[in-house]
C-alpha cells in the first residue's frame, strides 16, 4: 500500500487525485488531507477516504473541523496552520505528496516532502518559479522524487525516456513545445479586454480549473510560468523553450528530436490523466477518464501566441532572462493582481500592468536562500497592493 497525502485537497487537482486514488483501493491509502477554509468539503472528503490526518489553515477553521468530525465519530487529528501541513508532508507513512496548494502558500510544506525525501507530485508551479534553483538543489541533496502534474510538463516526461540523469541534448532533444488552449479570449478584440469580468475570465473553454489558476490561463501568465517551470524540471534553455496555441487541449506538449521527429502526448483534457501517470509512474494504472474520440476531434490546429494580447507570456520571458529572484517577484505580483480582478478592484488588462510596475521597480537578487526569496515575495505583494490602490480600476 502506498501512502498519499494531498496539500490542496478541496481544490480540482486534490478532488481529480481523491477519484483516482479511490479507483485503486488495494493499492494506495490516504494519509493526510488539507484544506485552506472548506471546512464542509474536507469533513465530508475525510468521511469517503478515512485519512490520519486532517489540516486547516488556522486553529480557527481546525476548530471548526474537529466538531464537525466528532459527529461522524471520527478519529481522525485535525491539524493547523504551516506546521500541521509540513507534519502531512514529511509523515513517514506518507509515499507520495501531492503538492496542490495554489501560489506562494506551497512552497514551504511542498519543501517538508522533498526534505523527508518523499515523491512530489508537482502541481504547484509556484514553487519552482520562486525558488528554482534552491528547491531542485534539495531535490537531489534528498535524493526525492520530483514529478510534474502539470498536464503540460506531464506530457513533455512521457514523451521523454524514463529520467537518467542526462540532459536533454545527451538524449537528442532539439526542442520542447509546449502547448497553450489561448484561453477564452484568444480572438476577443483587445479593445474588449479591458472590460472582461471574473466570471469571464473564469470559464475555461476546455479545463475545470480553479478562478486563480484560470484567469492565469486567460491572461496566458500562466503558460509563462510553466515555460519557467520546464526549464527547471528539465534543465532546459529558455530558447529551446516554444509555446504553441492549439485550441483544442488535445496535444498536451511535445517533444521534438535531432533527427526531426515530434512526440506528442494526447489525450482528453482531463487532470485524472497526469495525476494518474505521476502517482504510478513508471507504471500506468486506470484514471477513469473518458477516452479520445480522434473522429469527434476531427482537426487540431496550431498557432503562434501574440504578445501583445498576452504581454503576461511576455514579462514571464523578461523576468527568466534577468534571473535571480526576477522571477518570484512576478509570481507575487501576479497573485496580488489577480486576487484584485477577481475582486473587482482591477481590470483584466491591468493585471499584466501591475506585474510590469512591479518587476521594473523591484531589482533582481541572487537567489541565495529560501529566506532571501520569501523576503522578495512579501516586498513584492507589498509593492503591487499599493500600485493597485493607487489605480483607477
Amino acid at each position: 500500500m502506498n501512502g498519499v497525502s494531498i496539500l490542496g485537497a478541496t481544490g480540482s487537482i486534490g478532488m481529480s487525485t481523491l477519484d483516482v486514488l479511490q479507483r485503486h483501493p488495494d493499492r494506495y491509502r490516504v494519509v493526510g488531507l488539507s484544506a485552506n477554509t472548506e471546512v464542509e468539503r474536507l469533513a465530508e472528503q475525510c468521511r469517503a477516504h478515512h485519512p490520519q490526518y486532517a489540516v486547516m489553515a488556522d486553529e480557527l477553521a481546525a476548530q471548526r473541523l474537529r466538531e464537525r468530525l466528532r459527529k461522524i465519530d471520527s478519529h481522525i487529528e485535525v491539524l493547523a496552520g504551516l506546521e500541521g501541513l509540513e507534519t502531512i508532508a514529511a509523515h513517514p507513512q506518507a509515499d507520495s505528496v501531492m503538492a496542490a496548494i495554489v501560489g506562494a502558500a506551497g512552497l514551504v510544506p511542498a519543501l517538508a516532502a522533498v526534505r523527508a525525501g518523499k515523491r512530489i507530485l508537482l502541481a504547484n508551479k509556484e514553487a519552482l518559479v520562486m525558488s528554482g534553483q534552491i528547491f531542485m538543489d534539495e531535490v537531489r541533496e534528498h535524493k526525492a522524487e520530483l514529478l510534474p502534474v502539470d498536464s503540460e510538463h506531464n506530457a513533455i516526461l512521457q514523451c521523454l525516456p524514463l529520467l537518467s540523469g542526462k540532459s536533454l541534448g545527451e538524449i537528442g532533444v532539439n526542442r520542447i513545445l509546449l502547448t497553450a488552449s489561448g484561453g477564452p479570449f484568444r480572438t476577443t478584440s483587445l479593445e474588449a479586454l479591458h472590460g472582461v469580468t471574473p466570471a469571464q475570465a473564469c470559464a475555461h473553454p476546455n479545463w475545470d480549473m480553479g478562478r486563480k489558476i484560470s484567469v492565469d490561463s486567460a491572461t496566458m501568465m500562466n503558460k509563462g510560468l510553466e515555460v519557467i517551470e520546464a526549464c527547471w524540471l528539465f534543465a532546459a534553455p529558455p530558447e529551446s523553450i516554444q509555446v504553441v496555441i492549439h485550441p483544442q487541449s488535445i496535444i498536451h506538449s511535445m517533444v521534438e528530436y535531432v533527427d526531426g521527429s515530434i512526440l506528442a502526448q494526447m489525450g482528453s483534457p482531463d487532470m485524472r490523466t497526469p495525476i494518474a501517470y505521476a502517482l504510478a509512474w513508471p507504471e500506468r494504472i486506470a484514471s477513469g477518464v473518458k477516452r479520445l474520440n480522434l473522429f469527434e476531434v476531427a482537426q487540431l490546429n496550431f498557432a503562434a501566441p501574440d504578445m501583445e494580447r498576452f504581454p503576461c507570456l511576455r514579462l514571464a520571458y523578461e523576468a527568466l532572462a534577468r534571473g535571480g529572484t526576477a522571477t518570484t517577484v512576478l509570481s507575487a505580483a501576479n497573485e496580488v493582481a489577480v486576487q484584485a480582478f477577481l475582486e473587482e478592484k482591477l481590470s483584466f488588462t491591468a493585471i499584466a500592468e501591475i506585474v510590469e510596475a512591479t518587476l521594473n521597480k523591484i531589482p533582481s537578487k541572487t537567489a541565495t536562500s529560501l529566506n532571501v526569496i520569501l523576503d522578495e515575495d512579501v516586498r513584492a505583494r507589498q509593492w503591487a497592493q499599493e500600485l493597485i490602490a493607487h489605480k483607477a480600476v
